[in-house]
């Protein structure tokens, strides 16, 4: 099924294993938050109730530094509301320390180690473009 939108999670690919996933969760909560894209509660045929899950596929690709900060810049530069994880969140505890550690650091001085975007499939794939899968 081809979808109007599109989600997607660019994260640096040179972080461990357990670092990758966490930044990927983080991400894709606050996409999920952020523009309603959650479906509808699971129910197995025994009854059992699940919660939704998030209703499209979402993308994700690795890439290096200088690609993170390209995906970035393209994203700001189309005014996209994407979710950010930088470096600096890898020390912090909770999420006001998250929320401070990226208010301290201007845009242009952030070290964004993952960021998800959702908007326009179009859109997406032109701030994406050149990215790949992460492996």
């Amino acid at each position: 099924m081809l979808y109007a939108t599109k989600t997607a999670l660019v994260i640096l690919d040179d972080l461990l294993p357990w670092q990758k996933v966490n930044i990927a969760a983080f991400l894709a909560g606050g996409l999920a938050a952020r523009h309603a894209i959650i479906g509808e509660p699971y129910r197995d045929a025994s009854g059992q109730a699940y919660a939704a899950l998030i209703r499209e596929p979402v993308f994700i690709y690795g890439t290096d530094a200088a690609g993170l900060r390209r995906t970035h810049g393209r994203a700001l530069s189309r005014s996209l509301d994407i979710a950010i994880y930088i470096r600096e969140m890898f020390a912090t505890t909770h999420d006001a320390a998250n929320r401070a550690a990226v208010a301290s650091v201007t845009s242009e001085a952030l070290d964004p180690v993952g960021i998800g975007l959702h908007g326009e499939r179009k859109i997406i794939d032109k701030v994406t473009s050149g990215l790949k899968f992460m492996a």
